[in-house]
């Protein structure tokens, strides 16, 4: 099985625009709001706000839903994402 890696071209962010779209939230909204004052609050404040984009902000991709929820979903009944029901 290849990996997507596989198909993309060295410097070129537009071929995975959803990796471009979450790099680029954590840049401007934890890496440049943030001082870090040592690598225990650099843990500490990156892991809040990876939790607050994994829990509690919905996405325009997952039809509104937060990724927990879409895991939570798909856990419950793999056979049927709850994405391929929008």
């Amino acid at each position: 099985m290849r990996e997507i890696a596989d198909y993309l071209r060295p410097a070129k962010p537009t071929d995975n625009p959803f990796i471009e779209s979450s790099g680029g939230s954590f840049r401007d909204e934890c890496l440049i709001t943030n001082w870090f004052l040592s690598l225990e609050d650099a843990k500490e404040k990156i892991e809040a706000f990876r939790e607050n984009y994994n829990s509690f902000r919905p996405h325009s991709a997952l039809c509104g839903l937060t990724p927990d929820e879409v895991v939570a979903d798909y856990l419950k009944s793999p056979e049927l994402s709850i994405l391929e029901r929008y």
